[in-house]
């Protein structure tokens, strides 16, 4: 078991009515627990809470009508982790599948696998399926793309850091992503925060990692090197990074650089180096709907606002591109 805790702080200046979507909290799963929380709202008011249940994605809306928003998630966070054998790991048919898997094997906004499937072929079609050909996507993709802040977009697609071998964590996943589901195999975009990255790569941030389904499990992949995959908190799970922006603001909104923390309080085996994929670890079966949290423990954080009004959120007019991590 692992124990971490986790905050974040995010300040915006809305000019006129503005609409926020966030997906900041962590995610309430088997394997996941939220342990306590508090969630503070300064200059908006929350509409609702919901948790989406086919990707245990936990929303907050808010609106404001002008001026500064800050929005401050402190929460306490339990990870059990389960820890196979590499080399005993192998891949599925598409044929036995489950169901809910299958989405994760289509092309998608940012992950175009049909576009990429002659160049998957190429590199990987040769190597022997398992873990380990999932371990030399993951490798190939860290030793080719080089970690180049401003080198992308909220628009640039796993076919752009293909042809420019530049980018962020997002930029990493997509292709690694792209490349699996090029070769029939399931793989999903997860954003976090990552405990033990190297501070040469900056201050503490949002950070988007891998899943990948083999065998009857989702295994976890840092397609960056960035990290150690132990270190890894679930805030959102998705087919790509069009699924789980850490904010969607609707309205005219300016905003400053998240500020995100992560502290290790304990665990009770060895962090895996980042980089390292000499254990298969997995936070995940064969979907987060049937392995989430009971019902009974999908309640809302405790909420501070100012003010504290409730009313039902208007319809958006007009659009601000989503934040992603």
């Amino acid at each position: 078991m692992v124990r971490m805790e986790y905050q974040v702080n995010l300040q915006y200046e809305a000019q006129g009515q503005s609409d926020f979507v966030l997906n900041i909290c962590p995610a309430r799963t088997r394997s996941q627990r939220v342990v306590k929380e508090t969630l503070i709202v300064e200059g908006a008011t929350p509409s609702y809470t919901f948790t989406d249940p086919t990707s245990a994605n936990r929303m907050n809306r808010l609106y404001t009508e002008g001026g500064p928003v800050s929005i401050s998630y402190k929460g306490t966070v339990e990870l059990d982790q389960v820890i196979n054998d590499a080399c005993a790991i192998e891949e599925c048919e598409v044929r036995s599948l489950p169901s809910e898997v299958i989405p994760y094997i289509f092309p998608s906004r940012f992950c175009p696998s049909d576009k990429m499937r002659g160049i998957a072929m190429a590199i990987f079609g040769n190597v022997t399926p398992g873990f380990a050909r999932v371990a030399s996507i993951c490798e190939w993709v860290s030793q080719h793309v080089r970690f180049h802040p401003g080198a992308s977009d909220a628009t640039t697609c796993a076919m752009d850091t293909f042809d420019s071998r530049a980018g962020v964590c997002r930029d990493y996943s997509h292709l690694m992503i792209t490349m699996c589901r090029a070769l029939n195999i399931p793989a999903r975009y997860v954003t976090g925060v990552d405990y033990g990255a190297d501070p040469a790569f900056g201050p503490t941030d949002f950070h988007a990692y891998v899943e990948v389904f083999l065998g009857k499990r989702w295994y976890l992949f840092d397609a960056s090197g960035m990290t150690p995959v132990m270190g890894l908190i679930r805030i959102g799970t998705g087919r790509d990074a069009a699924d789980v922006a850490f904010a969607t603001l609707f309205g005219n909104v300016q905003c400053l650089r998240p500020i995100v923390g992560i502290e290790l309080v304990s665990h009770d085996t060895r962090l895996e180096a980042a980089g390292s994929m000499l254990k298969a670890i997995s936070t995940a079966m064969g979907s987060l709907y049937f392995h989430a949290a009971p019902q009974a423990t999908w309640e809302a954080p405790t909420i501070s606002v100012q003010p504290n009004v409730w009313t039902p959120i208007p319809v958006p007019q007009s659009f601000h591109a989503p934040q992603f991590a």
